[in-house]
């Protein structure tokens, strides 16, 4: 059998040739005429996400920050009052500015300032829930400290609290972000911003009662807004974003979460809200007083 189809195929060879040489030709002719085929382009998975910062954001939380520490510290001068007694308003008053506005309004401001081709959201739990931290951790960091101000070692145990506070503050708030990835961290960086966190909360408590006129209580204000702001970005510095979809702009949506262009009037509004309620109680208590 295989020698009577070798015997073919020689046979006819020159038959073969001649028909291989046209279906050659053929293909080529359509190859040059016809359009080229698509290259599938699949997406890229895993990548590292470029990040920036708006130069103008990062200004303005680091006066955001200054400002809610110079409220804190006025406010801090009336926390003991005359007759040595601890008054809780102002601890909350102190709490609330130095918490609420110095450290979680500028963290949500200095995410602002973070630019990237990511489409982001965040949890409003995580997000509402590290305000709370960052004011019940302040306010108990300062009313401890109050008590005896002259003790440093209250202060620096106040501050290993405070300052341990405010990483959880940041950090959770970090938690709470939505996006199609995930963040790489350098721990290296986390313990470093963990550091500052706690040099700059021991700082801000020496301050708190140890500022006396207005020059010195805007100094101390200054330096405390540097603290939170190097805290905040080397905590930043810690985070690579890994995209691992394909429709980067894509922002999460759903129930209990609010994108990245709305937070801007949350940080806002709860931002005024708390600013509000600390002038009205300022002037509560200079009306008081005077009455008295």
């Amino acid at each position: 059998m295989s020698l009577f189809i070798n015997g073919f195929f020689n046979k006819h060879k020159h038959q073969f040739d001649q028909l291989f040489k046209v279906v050659i030709s053929s293909c080529q002719g359509v190859s040059a005429s016809s359009s080229p085929i698509p290259t599938l382009r699949l997406p890229l998975m895993n990548a590292l996400v470029t990040t920036s910062y708006d130069p103008f954001d990062v200004l303005l939380s680091f006066v955001i920050s200054i400002v809610g520490s110079f409220i804190a510290l006025t406010a801090a001068r009336k926390i003991v009052t005359p007759n040595g007694s601890i008054s809780m308003s102002n601890v909350v008053a102190a709490g609330l500015s130095l918490g609420g506005i110095g450290v979680w309004s500028m963290h949500f401001m200095g995410m602002l300032a973070l630019k990237m081709d990511l489409g982001v959201s965040y949890s409003l739990m995580e997000t509402l829930l590290s305000l709370v931290a960052a004011v019940v951790a302040t306010s108990l960091a300062l009313a401890f400290v109050a008590r005896r101000p002259q003790k440093l070692q209250r202060i620096a145990a106040a501050g290993l609290v405070l300052g341990l506070g405010v990483t959880f503050m940041h950090y959770f708030g970090m938690a709470g972000m939505r996006f199609g990835g995930y963040i790489q961290w350098s721990y290296t960086l986390i313990a470093a911003s963990m550091v500052i966190a706690i040099v700059a909360a021991t700082a801000a408590l020496w301050l708190a009662f140890n500022t006396r006129t207005v020059v010195a209580r805007s100094v101390a204000a200054v330096i405390m807004g540097l603290a939170v702001c190097a805290m905040h970005y080397t905590g930043m510095m810690a985070a690579d974003f890994i995209c691992t979809t394909d429709n980067r702009l894509a922002v999460p949506t759903g129930t209990g979460v609010i994108s990245s262009m709305d937070l801007p009037t949350l940080v806002t509004m709860l931002s005024l809200s708390i600013a509000l309620v600390l002038s009205l109680d300022q002037i509560m208590q200079r009306v008081l007083a005077k009455a008295r």
